[in-house]
């Protein structure tokens, strides 16, 4: 099951579980129309307890399946909160062209929230706990994921697990059929991939995303139209191996599972693959979403400090961008936490198309800092973190969380080049760099346009003397 890209997304759960407030709280987040079914039988026949009164509950369950399926049946994607009896109706939920989630309660929360309501069947303590047990299964049975919060729908919807020892259980995550594994050496040598397929190495680092290395990993690929690669590494791996799965055969599934902090919180998110070339990073890419990204922060141990304070930066621009200080959170809460946020975004925009752009604060000076120094001599880490003082500086906001997180130092490249990269980044219009700010924490601005002055002077305190 792939993300709910062009896919409502239906809550399911017993009452209680948080449908209502959880589902409008994610239809904010996916750029979203909410619709609560409950809510719309309301609006039309009065209260729900007054209809089964008068009615009872199997007339009820008929106007609810009814309303589930008009609901479903209109085009703009939405989020749907389903009334905890539908699932009763199995085949209605079967049927719909909905990605399905169960929110998960245990029965004592569930009631006590619901105890002193008028809802019909919260007035038995008894037959409310029967009826839960009897339910549950049937939620189970009919889910695409199980969540219990925001962040675990979202990430659901993307098609996301995020979870200590996932890579264990690399084999249950994984789409049945032809799998090939394409993976950073060194990372398989700490991580064993628990899968039985052929593996194809790819050069460490930004030597990954090159053409080069891309052809020759076509040649060996054997894979036919129904096959997935499984892209194990970091965020040069997920890129490359992203691409060739673009394009290998016009296009075949793919698995993402990253394996520094980087790729957890951001590049193997959302689809975008990319190479790149002499002139500038991924410059050659395409659009193409794994159908599972499998994240396992445990792995994050094994991580060299260098390559955790690349992941950091990255962590740094998230919190920015959320108005949240996530670089403070533990491990497996600040990955999940990143993950979420960026899923949200790209959800909304998938293509790129709008605002997706925020997430490239940083990016325009980082990608020119990276080209200037021939992707060898400034780690992605360090130029984001550069990068990022330079868009705060040009927002007029104060820089201590970079400085103090991140510490970054200015790196040795040829201005004119670092220039010349910042002019072609993709983001340029007309020769004019378009740059993303923030107007404060957590309230990005895209497509800015300063003077050329202004931005060069960014630039080059970037750039040791």
């Amino acid at each position: 099951m792939g993300p709910a890209l062009d896919r409502h997304v239906a809550l399911v759960g017993f009452m209680g579980a948080g449908k209502t407030t959880l589902g409008a709280e994610v239809a904010r987040r996916l750029g979203r129309p909410f619709y609560d079914v409950d809510r719309e039988i309301e609006n039309a026949h009065g209260p729900i307890w007054e209809l089964f009164a008068k009615e009872g509950e199997a007339a009820f369950r008929a106007i609810e399946a009814r309303f589930v399926e008009e609901t479903c049946g209109r085009r703009e994607p939405s989020v749907i909160a389903v009334g905890g009896g539908a699932v009763e109706t199995r085949r209605l939920l079967d049927e719909l062209d909905a990605f399905v989630v169960f929110l998960d309660v245990d029965v004592d929360t569930a009631w006590e929230r619901v105890r002193k309501s008028r809802r019909p069947l919260a007035q038995d303590e008894v037959e409310f706990r029967r009826r839960f047990e009897r339910r549950r299964p049937l939620y189970e049975q009919v889910a695409d994921a199980t969540a219990d919060d925001a962040d675990g729908i979202v990430l659901a919807a993307g098609g996301i697990e995020v979870a200590e020892g996932a890579l264990e259980r690399l084999g249950e995550l994984v789409p049945a059929g032809a799998l090939e594994v394409v993976a950073d050496a060194a990372v398989l040598d700490l991580h064993p991939v628990p899968l039985q397929a052929p593996v194809h190495q790819l050069p460490p680092g930004e030597d990954a995303k090159s053409s080069g290395a891309v052809e020759r990993l076509w040649s060996e690929l054997r894979l036919d139209r129904g096959g997935t690669i499984v892209a194990v590494g970091g965020g040069c791996t997920t890129d490359a191996a992203g691409f060739a799965a673009a394009t290998y055969l016009r296009g075949v599934a793919w698995v993402a599972v990253p394996t520094t902090l980087v790729g957890q919180v951001d590049a193997a998110i959302g689809g975008k693959t990319a190479l790149n070339l002499p002139e500038g990073k991924n410059l050659v890419g395409a659009f193409h979403w794994p159908v599972r990204t499998v994240i396992d922060p445990h792995v994050l141990r094994t991580l060299p400090e260098r390559e955790r304070r690349s992941g950091m930066a990255e962590v740094v621009k998230t919190g920015l961008l959320a108005g949240e200080a996530l670089w403070e959170l533990p491990d497996a809460g600040l990955v999940r936490r990143c993950a979420a946020y960026k899923a949200a975004v790209c959800l909304r925009d998938p293509h790129e198309e709008g605002e997706r752009a925020v997430l490239n604060l940083g990016h325009t000076f980082a990608h020119a800092l990276e080209a200037a120094g021939g992707y060898e001599h400034v780690s992605h880490g360090e130029a984001v973190a550069l990068g990022l003082l330079a868009a705060l500086r040009l927002s007029g906001l104060e820089t201590t969380a970079v400085e103090e997180v991140l510490r970054p130092e200015p790196v040795r490249v040829d201005r004119e080049a670092a220039w010349a990269a910042l002019a072609r980044d993709k983001k340029t219009r007309a020769g004019r760099p378009r740059l993303v700010l923030l107007e404060g924490p957590g309230k990005p601005v895209t497509g800015v346009e300063l003077p050329e002055a202004q931005v060069r002077t960014a630039l080059d305190k970037l750039i040791a003397e």
